[in-house]
C-alpha cells in the first residue's frame, strides 16, 4: 500500500497523503459517524497508521468502504471537456436529500454534474460552445449507446426536454455538503410529460426502461 508502482492501481499513493482520501459511505451503522472524515482524521482518532486503519475499516464494514480520492488534474479535466468527441455522463446515483440517503455522503456529481459542465466549464471557462455542450449531453451519448429515438428534438422521437437558463445554471453540491440541488433548470419533460415545472417537481413519473442494441425484443 506504500509502494509506488505501475503494476497495480495504488490510490493511496496516487492521492499523495491520507488527508486526500475522504470516507463517504459505510454499511455498518457503527461506522456511519465517520462519514465525511478523511482517512488521516480517522487514523489519528484510532492511533493507527492510515494503511492499518483502511484495512480495519473494510473488515469492520464487511464491505467496500465508499471513498473519494483527490488526485485529478484540473488542467486535464479542462482538456478532456474541450474535446468535441467527449460525451458527458455521471456514474453516481440519483438521490433525494432525505431519509436513508442522508446516511452517507454521495460524490457531489450526484447533484451537480451537468450543471457544473454547463455553468463552470462552458459559460465561465469557455471550454466548449453552448451548442456543442448540449450535443455532447444529449445526441452524442444517445448515438454512442445506440439508443433509438432519443437524444435529438425531431419528429417521432421521445420528447425528453430540459429547459435551462445558460446565464444562471450552476451546481452547489460540495464534498462537505453534497446533497444540494443545482439551480438554473426551469422545466423538464420526460417522454413528453412534464416532471419539473418552474423548478418544482410535478409528481409525474413517466420514466421507462431505455434499451440498447443488445435488447432482443425489438419489433
Amino acid at each position: 500500500m506504500r509502494e509506488p508502482t505501475d503494476k497495480w492501481e495504488n490510490y493511496l499513493v496516487m492521492a499523495g497523503k491520507p488527508d486526500n482520501v475522504l470516507l463517504i459511505a459505510f454499511n455498518n451503522e457503527a461506522l456511519k459517524p465517520l462519514t465525511g472524515k478523511t482517512l488521516a482524521e480517522v487514523s489519528k482518532l484510532r492511533g493507527k497508521s492510515p494503511e492499518e486503519t483502511a484495512i480495519d475499516l473494510v473488515i469492520e464494514d464487511h464491505s467496500r468502504v465508499g471513498t473519494v480520492y483527490f488526485l485529478m488534474s484540473e488542467d486535464n479535466v479542462k482538456l478532456g471537456l474541450s474535446q468535441p468527441w467527449v460525451a458527458l455522463g455521471s456514474d453516481e446515483g440519483s438521490y433525494e436529500p432525505a431519509g436513508a440517503f442522508l446516511k452517507f455522503q454521495p460524490h457531489p456529481r450526484a447533484y451537480g454534474t451537468f450543471a457544473r459542465f454547463l455553468g463552470k466549464y462552458v459559460r465561465d471557462e469557455h471550454v466548449a460552445s453552448l451548442a456543442d455542450a448540449v450535443r455532447r449531453l444529449s445526441a452524442l451519448p444517445a448515438h454512442n449507446l445506440k439508443l433509438r429515438d432519443r437524444g435529438e428534438l425531431k419528429a417521432g422521437n421521445f420528447a425528453d426536454i430540459v429547459i435551462f437558463d445558460p446565464a444562471t445554471i450552476a451546481d452547489h453540491a460540495t464534498f462537505d455538503r453534497p446533497q444540494q440541488f443545482a439551480t438554473g433548470v426551469r422545466d423538464v419533460f420526460v417522454n413528453g410529460t412534464q416532471v419539473l415545472k418552474d423548478g418544482e417537481h410535478t409528481g409525474a413519473t413517466p420514466g421507462q426502461v431505455v434499451r440498447g442494441p443488445g435488447w432482443t425484443g425489438w419489433k
